[in-house]
């Protein structure tokens, strides 16, 4: 049997996404700046994602920009709108549990002359309004939160934070990075103060490399990608459009049923969870009910290291991350876990279960059996 627990890190395509981008790829396959009807085919797939999506965010078409996944639609956000916007101050606010695509990105403003402050977050993983409050500033000019944490599933106050941040400074921009939020959760950028939203395709069964960045029409954005003026000269250079098809049409099928699809994610996540902590010394890290991503678990098995663990549940057929994916190559502690306290033992005996609509319950207790099989034999290991 095989059970792929690993969608916070990748999902599978829907078939009839693939099916979908076949047909741009080898028969509507024009450029979209092409003048000829191969090129306002391409152009047409191009409107329908730009209208899907924004149907499904309550915002204009216009305000969609397509970028080549959720870092770089990070990357535009945050040096964007950094560039654009520093003489009317240089002070930026994150927290310590982003993605590396927003702290690596707030690293090297940093390096450009910019002050950031980093809020730190609870033992669950939530970000306090107070520390915002307290961090910002006149000279404020951007705050990136992001919506669902990738290791751990906490979700941030992001209508609250959106209406702190207007109501201390309206010229403060809030991004949000709701790659692992969107397909999950309704989100009203305009109705939750949000002026920039970044989206993977990946996440939500769409293809690899595309994503897109929300951007409300009033902000003040400089592009970093320079060429031939593509996407109104915000990201220059021939759209990815099955790609961009494809997302949108993953997007689509999401939010098809999206109540009932997540209703069944938090039945199958109370599930594993009632099930896993029915072994000794295991930990749950973060919130597990309604407060927390349908789809994210992250759990701490006391005596045995995550690797280990990985690759014992791997050789049953079961493939599960021991972190963040964009980091999973280069061992080094989780900087979430770290920030919500997790003692240092626990650092590297963590494993992240992710699920997807794909999931069965089948699926959850084969998990679990494989889980009661592999923990005492590798603790009794450990000990030798």
């Amino acid at each position: 049997m095989e059970v792929y627990l690993d969608n916070s890190a990748t999902t599978r395509c829907f078939q009839d996404v693939a099916a979908f981008m076949t047909q741009i790829m080898c028969s509507d396959y024009g450029n979209p700046s092409s003048l000829h009807l191969k090129g306002v085919q391409a152009e047409n797939y191009i409107r329908y994602a730009k209208e899907t999506i924004a149907k499904l965010l309550k915002v204009n078409e216009k305000e969609i920009l397509f970028t080549s996944g959720g870092t770089e639609a990070d990357n535009i956000a945050l040096i964007g709108c950094a560039l654009a916007n520093h003489r009317a101050g240089k002070h930026l606010i994150t927290t310590m549990i982003e993605h590396p695509a927003v702290l690596q990105t707030m690293k090297y403003l940093e390096e450009q002359g910019f002050h950031v402050t980093y809020l730190p977050v609870d033992g669950k993983g939530r970000i306090r309004l107070e520390d915002l409050q307290r961090a910002m500033s006149k000279d404020t000019i951007l705050v990136s939160i992001m919506h669902t944490n990738n290791e751990i599933g906490s979700l941030q106050p992001i209508a609250e934070a959106g209406a702190l941040i207007k109501k201390m400074n309206p010229r403060t921009l809030f991004h949000v990075d709701a790659v692992q939020g969107f397909g999950k959760f309704r989100i009203y950028p305009k109705k939750m103060n949000i002026d920039l939203l970044s989206v993977s395709g990946h996440k939500i069964h769409g293809p690899k490399g595309v994503g897109f960045l929300y951007i409300n029409e009033k902000v003040k954005i400089k592009p970093i990608i320079y060429g031939g003026g593509q996407q109104n000269n915000l990201r220059s250079g021939t759209e990815n459009v099955p790609g961009i098809a494809g997302l949108a049409k993953a997007a689509e099928i999401m939010y098809e049923d999206l109540d009932g699809d997540v209703e069944r994610l938090y039945e199958l996540k109370q599930r594993f969870i009632d099930g896993v902590t029915r072994i000794e010394h295991v930990r749950i890290n973060g919130y597990t009910g309604r407060e927390s991503a349908p789809h994210v678990i992250s759990v701490s098995v006391r005596g045995v290291r995550s690797e280990v663990l990985l690759h014992a549940l791997e050789d049953r057929g079961i493939y599960v991350s021991a972190g963040s994916a964009c980091s999973a190559r280069k061992p080094q502690p989780s900087a979430t876990l770290k920030a919500i306290g997790v003692e240092k033992e626990l650092l590297e005996s963590t494993i992240r279960f992710s699920l997807s609509v794909f999931t069965t319950g089948e699926e959850i207790d084969y998990t679990l059996q494989a889980l009661y099989d592999i923990v005492p034999m590798l603790r009794r290991y450990a000990r030798h």
